[in-house]
């Protein structure tokens, strides 16, 4: 292979060549550290250091469709077939979050940070100060079950610590997680946490330049390939297909068939809401994000809750069981309450009671029982004095600071902070509180009432058996007579705390709901069918009032989202984008602007959009690669070191075919091809170039949207033809196929082989080799 090259300097330097024994369909770079996380044909994803070692592997159980990284590398986001993206943690795949905004496949992944730091300006809000800390501990995590193997328990611990500093990390900047799904939607996810928008690109009205007068037109039928936000939040750029069709223009009167309207389209939507008003979009979404995290450990709490009790409930019922079937067996017409009732009263005891205590049950059973069910209670009362009470209080403080921020309407009613809303779900935060004491008292009781009854069983089989019991905690005969009529076949603690849909409301006289009514006119609150609800119930119906509220400004925010213009690139066959969608390839990426100072929204980066043009959609003109930059709108574009949309066609040297390209740092295009010739001896080779795009002969074009009007057409009299000795070229000893997997960071490219090998290659030629080896 060097042989080949002769005295020429190669290019790059292959770090390494390894065999792998399965093959890669999906492959991206951590942005900041040496790892490369990949995704197997069987929708398994490893992580892979730079020296090839593997540090984990993880199976969601779902097709993987899409995977991109948080941008300090930290996390790692991975879209599903079913419309899911959970979040795993770099340092063990552990899974941090799971959410579904999309219904179908989420196809593409982008996360971007805001670029400039979150620091005090003139005219700014300060950066967010989480007080939460100057008033409460910190804040509780989910309780496991008990009985956890150590190695288990401490593998938990571990996750739910790195998940703290993961939070705590992902919140000092504001970022961006945006998905774009295979029916046309697009989501945007705040810390990839706190869904703050969504649009469908078949629903936008897309502006268009007619000779005469300026119309709209609308996409059919779309398919998201990429999508990319810029680094200052301000516009997204989307490459989809789909039918183009003038919106003024009913279908029968439509002069060109789908067909010839159907193509590769690029379009620039206006995010700048999310750059306008990052400030108050940063505290919002933490203070979601952080309540979001606190329900969820008072939903685990309630069910650990209902797991232990149903436990301890079914060791009471199981040993107390024999005593009705005794009871049938002797003939008897009585309940098994009715014949402790009738031992308590002094009565003479009936041969039923008398084996199953003596005989069934006995002292180490009673005991045993005992030890269950009032352990289980004692555990309880932990679980909410540790875990669901505090997380309840945290709730109600930070809900009462997100009213406090509603009430600042200049700044935060512009993005959907509803005063309302935000009053009702602080006073239902503050009702599951008081429905948290009233569990406790209720709790506390049956404990007392359950210890009591066992505590007489043991005097009562002492007594049997002639054995002296003056070592026997004493009991109350009240409290027995309660217990035997009320709670030996009824279960209140159960009641309250069972996540059901059952409509298990708890009966209240009509006196105590008159003085509930009266304390209302005092003022604090307004619902007094809190009464009537259980716990459980209780924090349903306060989760559903929060949901509510900040259900608001992702409507407020999706509404601001629009579509900016419309790019059309080039025709498709329809079967081309039926039968797969992530044949073309196609790379975005946005560059620092050299030619302008400013920083400010919508100025600072230039988009550059890159594809490969297929052979069917221009027959004339094969093998071509398309380049696109300065894709916005911009009155004072001289400012921005570009004076129009401008383009350029990139003709591949015969005898190789594109497999797939990717933009690299300083204006750089890396294509991945394929030898095809077949003249040429050693079949099975592939080379990897290096383009400077910045270099090109860029046309201006018009960026008019016009139908049928495609812009790859435009560029066939000024293409480009590559030459492979005016470039950056190295070959390949190996039949290559997608993906391309580019680190800008580390500047190295992972190129896989048809015969499951992969190569990682070396891309900056003056790197020092000591650094480039520091990590193997």
């Amino acid at each position: 292979m060097e042989s080949d090259e002769g005295e020429n300097i190669i290019p790059f330097q292959l770090q390494f060549d390894k065999p792998i024994p399965f093959q890669i369909k999906i492959a991206e770079w951590n942005p900041e550290k040496d790892l490369l996380a990949m995704v197997t044909e069987d929708s398994k994803i490893l992580l892979h250091r730079f020296n090839w070692q593997r540090l984990w592997t993880i199976s969601p159980g779902r097709p993987v469709t899409s995977l991109c990284w948080r941008p300090d590398g930290k996390a790692i986001a991975v879209g599903l077939e079913d419309g899911t993206i959970e979040l795993h943690d770099v340092e063990n795949g552990k899974l941090l979050r799971s959410l579904k905004p999309h219904a179908v496949a989420v196809v593409c992944l982008n996360w971007e940070e805001d670029g400039q730091a979150n620091t005090d300006e003139i005219g700014n809000v300060s950066v967010y100060e989480d007080r939460t800390s100057r008033f409460f501990p910190p804040a509780p995590r989910a309780p496991k079950m008990p009985g956890l193997v150590a190695g288990d328990s401490s593998f938990m611990d571990d996750g739910e610590d790195s998940l703290a500093d993961l939070s705590n990390t992902s919140f000092r900047k504001f970022n961006i997680l945006c998905s774009g799904d295979r029916d046309g939607s697009i989501c945007f996810s705040i810390f990839g946490i706190f869904q703050i928008g969504k649009i469908n690109i078949h629903e936008l009205s897309i502006p268009v330049s007619h000779p005469d007068e300026d119309s709209s037109c609308k996409l059919y039928n779309a398919t998201i390939y990429k999508v990319a936000l810029s680094k200052d939040l301000c516009r997204l750029v989307v490459m989809c297909t789909g039918e183009l069709r003038d919106c003024d223009i009913e279908p029968r009167e439509e002069k060109h068939s789908v067909q010839e309207l159907h193509g590769l389209h690029c379009l620039t939507m206006d995010t700048s809401i999310f750059w306008k008003r990052k400030y108050e979009l940063h505290q919002v979404a933490q203070q979601a994000s952080n309540i979001e995290d606190l329900t969820e450990v008072i939903r685990e709490s309630l069910s650990v809750m209902s797991k232990q009790w149903a436990d301890a409930m079914k060791t009471f019922h199981d040993k107390f069981h024999s005593l009705s079937t005794l009871i049938i067996d002797n003939g008897l017409e009585s309940s098994p309450h009715e014949e402790f009732l009738s031992l308590l009263g002094g009565a003479r005891i009936s041969p039923a009671l008398n084996q199953f205590l003596v005989n069934t049950l006995g002292e180490v059973g009673v005991k045993r029982v005992l030890k269950s069910v009032c352990g289980t209670g004692k555990e309880l009362q932990m679980v909410v004095l540790e875990h669901l009470q505090p997380a309840a209080e945290i709730i109600g403080f930070r809900m009462g600071e997100l009213r406090g921020l509603s009430r600042w309407r200049a700044r935060y009613q512009g993005i959907g902070l509803d005063e309302r809303l935000l009053n009702e779900a602080t006073e239902n935060a503050g009702l599951l509180l008081v429905q948290v004491q009233r569990f406790m008292m209720v709790l506390s009781s049956v404990i007392q009432q359950f210890s009591n009854f066992f505590n007489w069983l043991l005097k009562s089989i002492k007594y049997l058996m002639q054995e002296p019991n003056d070592q026997l905690l004493p009991y109350n005969s009240e409290l027995l007579v309660v217990f035997l009529k009320f709670l030996y076949d009824q279960d209140p603690v159960k009641d309250l705390v069972e996540l059901s849909e059952a409509d298990d409301d708890i009966e209240i006289d009509l006196k105590t709901i008159e003085r509930v009514k009266e304390l209302i006119k005092f003022g604090g609150f307004s619902d007094c069918d809190f009464l009537r609800r259980t716990l459980a119930k209780e924090f349903q119906h306060t989760e559903s009032s929060f949901k509510t509220a900040l259900q608001m400004p992702f409507t407020t925010i999706s509404r601001k989202i629009s579509c900016m213009k419309l790019l059309p690139l080039c025709p498709l066959q329809l079967s081309t984008t039926q039968t797969r969608t992530t044949t073309i390839p196609m790379s975005l990426s946005f560059y620092k602007n050299e030619l302008s100072d400013d920083t400010t929204c919508q100025s600072g980066y230039t988009d550059y959009i890159t594809f490969q043009v297929p052979d069917e959609a221009f027959p004339d003109i094969p093998n071509c690669i398309g380049i696109a930059k300065g894709f916005k709108q911009n009155s004072n574009k001289e400012n921005n070191g570009y004076t129009s949309l401008e383009a350029v066609l990139l003709s591949v040297p015969n005898g190789h075919h594109c497999v797939d390209l990717s933009l690299y740092k300083d204006k750089q295009l890396v294509l991945l091809l394929n030898i095809t010739s077949e003249n040429r001896e050693g079949s099975g080779e592939a080379c990897m170039m290096v383009v400077q795009i910045g270099d090109l002969p860029f046309i201006s074009i018009s960026g008019s949207s016009c139908l049928n009007q495609w812009e790859v057409e435009n560029l066939k009299e000024s293409i480009v033809y590559l030459q492979m000795e005016d470039e950056k070229v190295r070959k390949v000893p190996h039949s290559t196929i997608a993906p391309l997997a580019v680190s800008a960071s580390r500047g190295v490219a992972c190129v896989f082989a048809e015969k499951r090998r992969a190569l990682v290659y070396i891309l900056e030629e003056d790197e020092d080799e000591e650094e480039a080896s520091e990590d193997k």
